[in-house]
C-alpha cells in the first residue's frame, strides 16, 4: 500500500519475482534459439533473424497466456497468490519481448521498403477478403497496442486517476488482445508449418485460458447467495461461516457484499477492493483486519478503512442475528462508516 506515488516500492518478493522471470524468459529463449531449428519443423528455409522473431513471439504469447491463467488459478488455489500480487511486472515484460519480435520483423521484411515501416506493414497485404493469406499483421499490431496501453497504465497513479472500475475495464482489453494474438498466430506462423506441434500448442494453450476461467467462475456461482434488494436478507447460518473469512453475498444490482466472521462476531463489507476491485472476501482477518489477496491493501472489518496512515475506505453493510441466521440489510452505508460487530446470541433484526 501506499499514501503517496511512488515509482516502484521494490521489496524482497519483488526483487525475487522479477529474478525468476526474467530468468525463465531467458532460459526459453536461449532454448529456442539454440535448440529450435532442430525441433521445429519449417516448411521454408528460416533465417537467423527470423527463427530469433519466432522466439521472441513465441515467448510473448506465452507469457501472456501465463498472465491471463494467473487470476483464475488464484481463484481455485491460493497458493497460486503470489504469482498474482506482481503480475503487472509480468505484463510490462511481456510488452518488452513482444517490442523485440516487433524490431525483428520490421527490421528483416521492410529494412530496405521505400515506404516508411508501418505503412509497408499495413499496405503490403491487403487481401481481407479471404482466409488464408489474410492480413494476420493487424491483429499483431492490435494486441500491441492494447499491451502497451496496459503497461503505461500499469502504475496506480492511473488507477488513481481514472477510477478503480473504469481501469479495471480498461484492463479487460486484455482478453481481445489474447484473441487478436491467436488470430494473429494461426493466421501467419502457422501457415508454413508441416508439424502439427505448434498448432496444438495454441489450441491447449487458448482451451487452458478458457477452462481455467470457466473453473473459477463455476467455483464462485456455488459459493456466493444471490439475494433481492429488498428488505433484510438472510445470508447463511453463523456456524456456515468459518473463523477468519467471509461468506460473499451478490446482490440483485451486481454488487458483492463480504460478511466476515471474527470469533463470535460478524461484519460486513464490500467485497471490492479501493485498490483493483480485488476480492475482499478471499483474504483472512488478521487483528481485525482484512487482507486483500491480490496486492496487500488492509481494511477494518468494522469501519471498511485502511489502517493509518493509509486511507483507502471501502463501503460497510448493517448485519443483525435471527436466532442461528445472519441476516444483512442490502442498503449500502458511505465508505468508510463504523458499524456494530454482531455477535452469537443476539436475536431479531
Amino acid at each position: 500500500m501506499s499514501v503517496k506515488y511512488i515509482p516502484v516500492q521494490w521489496n524482497t518478493n519483488k526483487w525475487i519475482y522479477d529474478i525468476v522471470l526474467i530468468l525463465s524468459v531467458g532460459i526459453y529463449l536461449w532454448i529456442f534459439i539454440e535448440w529450435g531449428p532442430v525441433l521445429l519443423d519449417h516448411g521454408k528455409p528460416v533465417t537467423p533473424q527470423i527463427h530469433n522473431a519466432r522466439a521472441f513471439g513465441s515467448c510473448a504469447f506465452l507469457m501472456l497466456t501465463l498472465i491471463l491463467c494467473i487470476g483464475p488459478a488464484a481463484r481455485l488455489n491460493q497458493k497460486f497468490l503470489p504469482l498474482l500480487y506482481n503480475r503487472r511486472h509480468f505484463g510490462v515484460l511481456t510488452l518488452f519481448v513482444a517490442l523485440t519480435h516487433v524490431g525483428y520483423i520490421l527490421d528483416w521484411y521492410y529494412a530496405f521498403s521505400p515506404t516508411p515501416k508501418l505503412e509497408g506493414v499495413l499496405t503490403a497485404n491487403t487481401s481481407f477478403g479471404r482466409v488464408l493469406g489474410f492480413p494476420f499483421e493487424v491483429f499483431g499490431i492490435f494486441g500491441l497496442v492494447v499491451l502497451l496501453l496496459l503497461a503505461v497504465t500499469s502504475h496506480d497513479f492511473w488507477l488513481k486517476f481514472l477510477t478503480p472500475r473504469l481501469w479495471k475495464r480498461l484492463h479487460m482489453l486484455l482478453y481481445p488482445a489474447y484473441a487478436a494474438l491467436v488470430a494473429h498466430v494461426a493466421l501467419g506462423a502457422l501457415q508454413d508449418q508441416t508439424s502439427p506441434w505448434r498448432a496444438i500448442f495454441i489450441l491447449f494453450s487458448a482451451g487452458g485460458v478458457t477452462a481455467l476461467h470457466a473453473a473459477a467462475f463455476l467455483k464462485e456461482a456455488r459459493s456466493e447467495t444471490t439475494v433481492s434488494l429488498n428488505d433484510w436478507i438472510t445470508v447463511c447460518d453463523a456456524d456456515d461461516i468459518e473463523d477468519g473469512f467471509a461468506r460473499v453475498v451478490r446482490l440483485e444490482n451486481g454488487e458483492r457484499v463480504a460478511v466476515f466472521r471474527s470469533g463470535e462476531s460478524f461484519s460486513a463489507i464490500s467485497n471490492a477492493c479501493a485498490h483493483q476491485n480485488g476480492p475482499l472476501g478471499e483474504g483472512r482477518i488478521v487483528d481485525g483486519c482484512v487482507t486483500c489477496p491480490w496486492h496487500g491493501f488492509q481494511y477494518r472489518v468494522s469501519d471498511g478503512c485502511s489502517p493509518e496512515p493509509f486511507t483507502e475506505r471501502v463501503p460497510t453493510y448493517n448485519l443483525a442475528l435471527d436466532g442461528a441466521k445472519i441476516m444483512l440489510n442490502p442498503d449500502a452505508n458511505p465508505p468508510g462508516t463504523p458499524t456494530t460487530p454482531v455477535s452469537l446470541g443476539e436475536n431479531g433484526k
